[in-house]
């Protein structure tokens, strides 16, 4: 589990291929290794990678076929630079959101302007996905935690602040790039309690009137 706070930025050292998976050697830059063990998580552009070698300055991992297929793996590069976050620990800050590193889908940027000293960002999510991204709702762009200021259907803005483009590879995103995107980990499970399996009968479940009755819809 991870906050979607980015701790550093790192870049893919080495890509080797074997078979239909993937051995990525990567360079962590200034993220804290001290504490990283064998067998831990860390985010890498918001995909969930267990650490199979430590490095002196880096970490090895393995990407699956089926990671390949949904996230922005496929397409990476060496040289690549890639966001980067441990995971979460009992005592860390929730300073962003729920993120599992588990990628949905890929978006694509459609615009980037300035807004002042901030940037907007209108992106738009895969079919399927936007309905789970509501206005002022957490979306994961890349493994960095946001909010969706404004929805328009599939489509969604973010306004970054100078900080954010700074500290993450969202400044380097241009039209037509694509992104690893995680939607709301709350918003998942919630559909699903929804949708009634063929052999369980529908009464006793989470119901819309049963959610407006409870005062989460209004």
């Amino acid at each position: 589990m991870f906050t979607g706070i980015i701790e550093a930025v790192g870049t893919l050292r080495q890509l080797e291929r074997r078979g239909d998976d993937l051995k990525v050697t990567v360079a962590s830059g200034k993220l804290p290794l001290e504490d990283v063990q064998l067998g831990d998580s860390i985010a890498t552009n918001g995909v969930c990678l267990t650490v199979v070698e430590k490095l002196a300055d880096g970490y090895v991992a393995d990407v699956s076929g089926e990671t390949l297929a949904r996230t922005n793996f496929a397409h990476y590069q060496v040289g690549q630079k890639v966001n980067l976050e441990r995971a979460v620990t009992p005592d860390t800050r929730l300073g962003g959101h729920l993120v599992s590193g588990h990628i949905d889908g890929l978006a694509t940027v459609e615009s980037v302007s300035p807004r002042g000293r901030a940037i907007e960002y209108w992106l738009r999510a895969p079919s399927g996905l936007g309905r789970y991204i509501p206005e002022k709702g957490s979306v994961t762009i890349d493994g960095i935690s946001l909010t969706a200021n404004e929805v328009d259907g599939h489509r969604f803005r973010l306004t970054l602040v100078p900080h954010t483009v700074q500290e993450t590879t969202i400044g380097e995103l241009k039209p037509g790039s694509t992104v690893n995107l995680e939607v709301d980990l709350i918003a998942r499970y919630l559909e699903r309690l929804m949708q009634p399996l063929d052999d369980e009968p529908e009464a006793g479940g989470i119901t819309m009137e049963m959610l407006a009755k409870t005062g989460f819809l209004k």
